[in-house]
């Protein structure tokens, strides 16, 4: 056997510069493993507004009116509970709790609402927002638990689902002075809102681009729809309504408000539904209508008068309604057809009659 020491193999650095630069390269390895390591915070950091949680769930929901009712609901909530506004800190350290102190806590807060005599649908409103609050922060990761446990109160909805009838609604709109710009654009609301079945928000939301007068149709942002649009027929009475108070509002542009206020203060903003409320009030009020008179009551007026003119036919009254439940238009049904006064007169006779035949001579 010899006893010449055989030279490294090709993996072992024999001389100065070759110890260099297998250094070298495995410190080149070294760095480009931390960097695919090391978390990429360019594009994607988190910006300091993500920390306001109840600020970016509001930013997610498309309606006005629920992020306004969401914020005062809200707000309300954390003012009870923990004595000041709501603040980032505050709003993170509910977030955290636990499951079960979360759910005391919620408790806690509908049994003060329960003591004020709140009704039970402000009560559900505010618990409602409280969930869906803790619901969006789980989404972020920023909530482990969820209020399942806490229950809604019960409520019976459209218990009131009474209006006014056809001949009432035809002797209001005949009081309007068409001869004047203010009554040809109520004129205008008015049948649009009897004929069409519109929500006083898709009345007010109208731009004059969505009226077509050549095919007799409205294009329409209905509830709970988004940016979907909907078209629908107009009946020949309404377009040409429509189009007398056109040419006499002045300004058109196609982006403009379809109806815009005329008072001194406003004049030429959109007609806001507060505004459409109001003048539906003073009509009918005119008209001596006792019950108090608005958009959503003209809706259940123009619902139980169709469907007393097509006997029930709950059906073709969504097709005009645009209900996305049946169920609502059948209670509709069951409140127009009022069996239950028909059934105490009956009882009530009953004991007339007995009272009658007992009476001594």
């Amino acid at each position: 056997m010899s006893d010449t020491i055989e030279p490294p193999g090709r993996g072992w650095a024999t001389t100065r510069d070759e110890q260099v630069s297998a250094y070298g390269t495995s410190q080149e390895i070294a760095l480009l493993q931390k960097s695919l390591a090391a978390p990429i915070e360019r594009y994607f950091t988190a910006t300091e507004d993500e920390q306001d949680i109840i600020a970016l769930m509001l930013a997610n929901i498309r309606a006005a009116s629920t992020r306004r009712e969401y914020q005062k609901d809200l707000r309300k909530f954390f003012v009870a509970m923990t004595g000041c506004e709501p603040n980032n800190d505050s709003v993170l350290e509910f977030l955290h709790l636990n499951q079960q102190r979360a759910v005391a806590v919620v408790l806690k807060y509908k049994a003060k609402l329960l003591a004020q005599g709140l009704k039970e649908a402000t009560v559900n409103r505010r618990l409602s927002s409280i969930k869906s609050l803790v619901k969006f922060a789980r989404k972020l990761g920023v909530c482990s638990y969820s209020l399942e446990d806490v229950e809604l109160e019960k409520v019976k909805v459209y218990r009131d689902t009474t209006g006014v009838d056809a001949r009432t609604m035809d002797t209001t709109i005949g009081m309007i002075e068409r001869s004047t710009v203010a009554g040809k654009r109520d004129y205008a609301l008015l049948r649009l809102l009897w004929e069409n079945l519109l929500r006083r928000n898709e009345a007010s939301q109208l731009n004059i681009k969505d009226f077509d007068p050549q095919d007799c149709r409205l294009r329409i942002l209905g509830k709970g729809q988004g940016t979907n649009a909907e078209w629908v027929k107009l009946s020949g009475g309404t377009t040409q309504a429509i189009a007398d108070w056109l040419q006499v509002r002045g300004h058109l542009s196609a982006n403009a408000p379809l109806f815009i206020a005329l008072d001194h203060r406003s004049r030429g903003h959109r007609l806001t539904g507060d505004g459409i409320r109001k003048i539906i009030v003073n009509y009918f009020d005119a008209a001596g209508v006792k019950k108090l008179m608005s958009p959503h009551r003209i809706r259940h007026s123009g619902i139980t008068a169709l469907l007393d003119a097509t006997d029930g036919d709950v059906r073709k009254t969504q097709k005009v309604s645009r209900h996305a439940k049946l169920d609502v238009l059948i209670q509709y049904d069951d409140n127009r057809k009022q069996g239950q006064e028909e059934m105490t007169n009956l009882l009530a006779d009953m004991i007339v009659d007995i009272l009658t035949e007992v009476e001594p001579k």
